[in-house]
């Protein structure tokens, strides 16, 4: 699938490129990260590539990552015009002010002010909440994000790491209310995170939420530079964010990774990327590149096409342990039509089911 294949967000009628990039490393300011001239020419190939979705926070690189979008499209109305440009609020860049940062009215409306002045643009196409804010009620966050809408300071809405009970809420909340809905949910997904199966995804699917997944290489960790032959002399990037991932499971999966890879005539990375993209509900991974190196090796995971064979070994290798019920749930074919197929699911016999009317009550 090509880079300008592009796919609507949920169910809005917003069409967003299948990679989405990532800018939380657009700048130096932490230590790492890219200065802004390779920022600049990493936003420039993936546009020429034909991707058009740009994915930033207020708090990435203390809103350096805004600015530097800002600086290069966000002033050139030619250039905004043609691209869909999320941001999120939420993160607090005022440590001494306690309305700083959360998802109230009056942080969320001073946040949008910043981030239109850093992006130099009068509207955001995509904004979403960071993460869930347990002090305020959430229809004050919907109601708030709702008059963004109507004031065309925001096109779209969206929600991010957030419990599967509070984006259904907040989803039919809004709907009842007459409040403009969700059209996204971004959240981890990987193959060393998929835990989101459980609840997220299917939640996602069922109430028309476009997912993005981030960090879909897990920090790197599942880029192809850590193999089981070089553990533990790799210094990590991202330092004990990627690091306590490298354990044996890990090490499982990335042999299947190498494996397949080799097979196709691809790289890991690639191999892992599609492997997330091609999961159901996910519209837009979204990616990151420190280097243009980085962006076209992760680009070409749109070529990789995964051989049924290959999906079955990459999800063996990692299939997670799921939160009651979801696991539970996993069985309950067997309870309902055990030893027949239902919308293709074929279930095992149920060895407690009457053998006969004679054993039925």
């Amino acid at each position: 699938m090509p880079l300008n294949h592009y796919v609507t967000l949920g169910r809005s009628g917003l069409r967003v490129s299948p990679l989405c990039l990532g800018a939380m490393t657009f700048g130096e300011d932490l230590g790492w990260g890219s200065n802004v001239e390779t920022s600049n020419a990493i936003m420039d190939r993936f546009l020429e590539r034909g991707g058009n979705f740009i994915d930033t926070a207020n708090v990435y690189t203390r809103g350096h990552s805004e600015k530097i979008i800002g600086d290069h499209l966000g002033r050139h109305s030619s250039k905004r015009e043609r691209v869909v440009i999320a941001t999120k609020f939420l993160g607090n860049l005022f440590p001494s002010d306690p309305n700083g940062g959360g998802a109230s009215r009056k942080a969320m409306i001073s946040q949008c002010e910043e981030s239109l002045r850093r992006l130099q643009t009068d509207f955001i196409d995509l904004y979403w909440m960071h993460v869930w804010d347990m002090h305020t009620p959430i229809e004050e966050t919907l109601r708030a994000m709702d008059d963004l809408v109507r004031s065309g300071k925001v096109r779209y809405l969206g929600i991010s790491d957030t419990p599967a009970w509070k984006v259904a809420q907040a989803q039919v909340t809004a709907h009842f209310r007459g409040w403009t809905p969700l059209a996204a949910l971004q959240i981890e997904y990987s193959l060393l995170e998929r835990t989101v199966e459980g609840e997220l995804m299917p939640m996602a699917r069922e109430l028309g939420l476009g997912v993005t997944p981030w960090s879909p290489l897990k920090s790197g960790v599942l880029s192809g530079k850590y193999t089981r032959e070089n553990a533990g002399k790799v210094k990590a990037d991202r330092g004990a964010w990627a690091e306590s991932a490298l354990n044996e499971r890990t090490y499982g999966i990335i042999d299947v990774l190498q494996r397949v890879a080799k097979e196709l005539n691809t790289t890991v990375a690639r191999v892992a990327l599609a492997w997330v993209q091609g999961r159901s509900g996910v519209t837009s991974t979204i990616i990151g590149a420190r280097t243009l190196e980085q962006l076209d090796n992760n680009l070409g995971a749109l070529d990789v096409q995964l051989k049924p064979e290959h999906v079955k070994a990459l999800d063996d290798a990692s299939t997670p342990t799921l939160n009651f019920p979801a696991g539970f749930i996993q069985g309950s074919p067997t309870f309902m039509h055990g030893g027949l197929t239902v919308n293709g699911v074929t279930a095992p016999e149920w060895p407690m089911a009457p053998k006969s009317d004679k054993e039925r009550w």
